[in-house]
């Protein structure tokens, strides 16, 4: 390893900001440039839908790190800046004037998108997502005006901003696919323990719905349109369907993709110079004998410290890498299969009913949504 070295990190997210300072803590002395396409410092994204909604947070308190750190640890940021393609040939990154930027190592964090619904209507104004500070500055501005609004969707964003909005005297109508909410985090049993809290805050829920058409009036969303043509009025609509991992950039490049980019257990992709981390990361489970993104089923904290030491010709730690625990909780809730493997379905089953039964019995504060 030597000084002459340049590391280059595209997307300044968590993952990204957490790659540099395990870099720099593996006493890396090179350069390393981190590249963003949002104009701010890296920052967790769980908050915004969270404390930061809540008015609970302020968005220093959720940076990960001050201007002060990136500095005097010689990290080069070029925030608001997107890059265009990859040269794996060359090695090189283009940046958006056309100029190439050089890397020795290459990590791709370039994160996810917010899924949109292909329905007409999906781009008016009115129609709002969660996955940036704006996008919840511009929540926290409309419930201060909007006296209706309907979410599609009652995953965890979904019904966080429910809550929020509930909070500030917002109604709310959560439109969901599936027969309960976060069924596929966490089955039908708690999801129904979280539908039923939602109810005694006053939400309306329909499920086993489909969006037909978001409804659009004087050039705004003004509700939603049913497959079955029920409709529902409101001031606003949010979209919270999941999101997408951004992956456009890796398959330019001709990485080898499935649903994320795909990486080995040190998260090397296809390219032995070239490391993707957080969202965008594909692995093949041990346990369920397919891929999986790495974040659905680990804890997405540990891929730094393993991208690093690969990245600087180390064996990935011995522990709290990636597959560290390929009997994880977190990765059969998440990426639920049938039959689920058959050393794990009893006990879960058992555990998520054990686990109703006592938030039923009243055991449903400090869920994170309400205030007690």
């Amino acid at each position: 390893m030597t000084s002459a070295q340049r590391f280059v990190i595209v997307g300044a997210g968590l993952a990204g900001a957490k790659l540099a300072q395990e870099l720099r803590g593996n006493d890396f002395d090179g350069h390393i440039t981190l590249i963003g396409a949002e104009e701010r410092l890296p920052y967790e994204r769980p908050p915004l839908s969270k404390e930061y909604l809540a008015g609970k947070k302020t968005l220093d308190e959720f940076t990960v790190a001050d201007a002060a750190w990136y500095r005097d640890h010689n990290v080069e940021l070029l925030l608001g800046t997107e890059v265009t393609a990859v040269d794996r040939a060359a090695r090189t990154v283009a940046l958006p004037d056309g100029s190439p930027l050089l890397y020795d190592k290459l990590a791709l964090a370039t994160g996810a998108a917010s899924r949109s619904l292909p329905v007409p209507g999906a781009d008016a104004p009115g129609v709002y997502t969660l996955r940036t500070v704006e996008e919840s500055d511009a929540l926290i501005e409309l419930f201060g005006t909007a006296r209706r609004l309907v979410v599609v969707g009652a995953g965890w964003i979904g019904l966080e901003v429910t809550a929020a909005a509930r909070a500030a005297g917002v109604a709310v109508t959560v439109i969901e696919g599936t027969s309960t909410p976060l069924l596929g985090s966490l089955g039908p049993e708690m999801g129904e323990v979280f539908a039923d809290l939602h109810r005694e805050h006053g939400v309306e829920f329909r499920f086993d719905a489909r969006v037909e058409q978001i409804i659009v009036s004087d050039g705004r969303a003004r509700g939603v349109q049913l497959a079955d043509g029920t409709t529902f009025e409101a001031d606003a609509v949010l979209v919270a369907v999941g999101a997408r991992p951004r992956i456009e950039l890796a398959e330019a490049a001709g990485l080898l993709t499935g649903t994320g980019v795909l990486v080995d257990a040190g998260l090397t992709s296809s390219d032995p110079n070239i490391v993707a981390i957080g969202d965008i990361a594909e692995q093949e489970h041990p346990v369920l004998g397919r891929r999986v993104r790495v974040e659905h089923w680990a804890n997405a904290l540990n891929q730094p410290a393993a991208a690093a030491r690969t990245m600087l010709g180390k064996p990935p730690p011995t522990t709290g890498c990636p597959i560290s625990s390929p009997t994880s909780t977190t990765s059969v809730w998440s990426t639920p299969v049938s039959p689920p493997p058959a050393t794990t379905s009893g006990w879960l089953s058992a555990a998520i009913s054990a686990a109703a039964n006592s938030w039923r019995s009243g055991s449903t504060t400090g869920s994170g949504y309400w205030p007690e």
